[in-house]
C-alpha cells in the first residue's frame, strides 16, 4: 500500500462535498476541490522537472494555493521545504544552497532577488503572492486536475525543515511521511478531532505548528478550517462563534485577553491549543476565569512534530506540558553520561516514536551525536517528569546557568518572578561573571506604569530561592526578543548584557 501523505489523506476522505476550507473573503472550498487543485498542481511541479525526492522550496506569503503546494509537493513525492517569509537573501542564499532544490517557489516581489540563488543550484523558479497569483497558480489553471500520487515508503522523506538556528548554522530536519502521519492521526485521537469541529486557523504554515499539526490534523478528521492570513484578535473572536477549535502561540492568548466579548464568544469553542513557546501559568489562570476553559498546552519540536499534551479528559496542569502520546516513550536523562534519571530528576528530555525524524539533512555526524544508542533523541531540552507523569520543561539544555560551580534552571527563578505585582514577565540568563563564571541575571519587563525596581525584586526573591540561584543584577526592558513563533530570544539577550559585570563596582 502507497505510503505518501497525500494517498493516507486521500483515502480518509469520507465527503468530498463537505466543505475543508473557507477564508474571510467568502471563498469556500470542499475537499474534493482540494484534492482537484493539488492534482493540477502537481503536474506544474513535474512539468517544471520535479521528481520524487526532489526538494521544492517555498517562501511564500500564506494563502489557500500555498497549502495546496504542500499537499502537492508530497502527492508528486517530492519534499516539501518552507521558509520563514522574514528571512533575507543573504540567509535564504544558505538554505537554497544547502538543500539544493529543484524548484524554488516565492513571491513575485522576491523573485529578481531569489532567481539568481536558485540559478546557481540549477533550479528552477516559480511565483505565488499572498491573493495566490502568479505563475504557478496561472499554469495550474491550464493543468488537468487528475494526477497519479507518487509512491513513496514510510521512511521516505515528505519535508524538511529548518531548525531556528539560534545557536549556530541553521540545520535541515528531515522528517518522512510515517513521521508526519502517525503524528497527525496520534493528535486526531488525543485531541478528540472530528468531522463537526472548526479550526480557527491564524498561525504561519512555514512551521510544524502551523503546516503539521494544524492543518493535518484538521484534514485528517475531516474537519474544516477558517483559514487566517495571520492572527488577528478581533477576526478571531468574531469568528468564535462559527468555530470549534483554536491552535495558537502564547501571544495569541496573551493578546485575545485584551478583547472585550472575549468571555461571550469562547463559550461555544471546545479546544484552545498553545504551543511552540512556554505558556505562563498566569495566563493559563487568567484564561480559565474569563472563558471557562482551560488551555490545552503541549510539547514538540522541529525534529519530533509532538511528544506530550496536556490531556483532553483530565487535569490540564499550568506550567506542564502533559503526559506522553500514545507511541512516544519520554525520559529524562543525565545530559553528560546518559544515566536514565528517575521521577523528580532534572535533566535532558529525550524521546522516542514514529515521530521522531530522521536526522539532519547531509550532516550524519550531527544525526549520530543527537540519539542515544538506543534510538532515544536528545531534545537538548531539560525538564523533569514529576509523579503523575506530566512533564515540566525548564529551559533549553544551552540556557542552563552554572554559577560558582552550580546549576541553575531559569524556569524556577522566572516562575516567582513572573508571579509579582507589576512584572509581565521575565528572563532569566547567565552572563559571564569575572568570579562566579556565570552571574545569574534577570532580564525583566514591567507593566505600564508599575513603580516595581531591581530592589523590589530581589527583596521578593529572597527566602524564595536558595541564595546562589538569586539574580546579582535585574535589569528591565520594554519587551523580550522573540523569533516568530514566539519563543524568546535568550541568545541575543546574553549578547546584549554580555558586559554587565565587566563594568566597573558591578556585583
Amino acid at each position: 500500500m502507497n505510503a505518501n501523505l497525500f494517498d493516507r489523506l486521500d483515502r480518509s476522505i469520507a465527503d468530498r462535498s463537505k466543505v475543508a476550507l473557507t477564508t474571510p473573503e467568502g471563498e469556500r472550498y470542499s475537499y474534493g476541490e482540494l484534492m482537484a487543485l493539488s492534482g493540477r498542481v502537481a503536474n506544474v511541479l513535474v512539468a517544471r522537472g520535479v521528481k520524487p525526492g526532489d526538494r521544492v522550496a517555498v517562501q511564500v506569503e500564506k494563502s489557500v494555493p500555498a497549502l495546496v503546494l504542500y499537499l502537492a509537493t508530497v502527492r508528486a513525492g517530492a519534499v516539501y521545504l518552507p521558509l520563514n517569509t522574514a528571512y533575507t537573501l543573504a540567509e535564504l542564499e544558505y538554505f537554497i544552497g544547502d538543500a539544493e532544490p529543484a524548484l524554488v517557489v516565492c513571491d513575485p516581489a522576491r523573485q529578481a532577488g531569489i532567481g539568481p540563488l536558485a540559478e546557481r543550484v540549477g533550479a528552477a523558479t516559480a511565483t505565488l503572492d499572498a491573493q495566490g497569483r502568479g505563475s504557478l497558480m496561472a499554469a495550474a489553471a491550464a493543468a488537468p486536475a487528475a494526477f497519479a500520487t507518487a509512491p513513496r515508503a514510510g521512511d521516505d522523506l515528505a519535508a524538511i525543515l529548518y531548525t531556528s538556528g539560534t545557536t549556530g548554522r541553521s540545520k535541515g530536519a528531515m522528517l518522512s511521511h510515517a513521521n508526519l502521519v502517525s503524528n497527525a492521526l496520534t493528535l486526531v485521537e488525543a485531541w478528540r478531532f472530528s468531522a463537526g469541529d472548526v479550526l480557527i486557523h491564524a498561525l504561519p504554515i512555514y512551521h510544524t505548528h502551523g503546516l503539521f499539526v494544524a492543518s493535518n490534523v484538521t484534514l485528517f478528521s475531516g474537519a474544516a478550517m477558517i483559514f487566517l492570513p495571520k492572527f488577528d484578535p478581533d477576526a478571531i473572536v468574531r469568528l468564535m462563534p462559527d468555530a470549534t477549535v483554536l491552535m495558537g502561540v502564547p501571544t495569541f492568548y496573551v493578546r485575545l485577553l485584551q478583547q472585550p466579548g472575549l468571555a461571550a464568544a469562547a463559550r461555544g469553542m471546545r479546544l484552545f491549543v498553545s504551543g511552540s513557546a512556554p505558556l505562563l501559568a498566569e495566563t493559563h489562570r487568567a484564561w480559565s476565569a474569563r472563558t471557562g476553559h482551560a488551555i490545552l498546552e503541549r510539547y514538540g519540536m522541529t525534529e519530533t512534530n509532538m511528544n506530550t499534551s496536556n490531556p483532553y479528559d483530565g487535569e490540564r496542569v499550568p506550567g506542564t506540558v502533559g503526559l506522553p502520546l500514545a507511541g512516544v516513550a519520554v525520559r529524562i536523562a543525565d545530559p553528560d553520561s546518559g544515566q536514565v534519571l528517575g521521577r523528580a530528576a532534572i535533566g535532558m528530555i529525550e524521546v522516542k516514536g514514529p515521530n521522531v525524524f530522521k536526522g539532519y539533512w547531509r550532516l550524519p555526524e550531527k544525526t549520530a551525536a543527537e540519539f542515544r544508542p538506543d534510538g532515544f533523541f536528545i531534545t537538548g531540552d531539560l525538564g523533569q517528569i514529576d509523579g503523575r507523569g506530566y512533564v515540566h520543561i525548564l529551559g533549553r539544555g544551552k540556557d542552563l546557568v552554572i554559577t560558582g560551580g552550580l546549576n541553575v534552571y531559569p524556569k524556577e527563578i522566572e516562575e516567582q518572578i513572573d508571579a509579582l505585582a507589576g512584572v509581565v514577565e521575565s528572563a532569566v540568563i547567565g552572563v559571564a561573571h569575572p568570579d562566579l563564571g556565570e552571574g545569574v541575571t534577570a532580564v525583566v519587563v514591567r507593566a505600564p506604569g508599575a513603580d516595581v525596581g531591581e530592589p523590589d525584586v530581589l527583596a521578593a526573591l529572597d527566602g524564595r530561592l536558595a541564595k546562589f540561584k538569586l539574580p546579582k543584577r535585574v535589569v528591565f526592558v520594554d519587551e523580550l526578543p522573540r523569533n516568530t513563533m514566539g519563543k524568546v530570544q535568550k541568545n541575543i539577550l546574553r549578547q546584549r548584557f554580555a558586559d554587565l559585570y565587566s563594568a566597573p563596582n558591578a556585583p
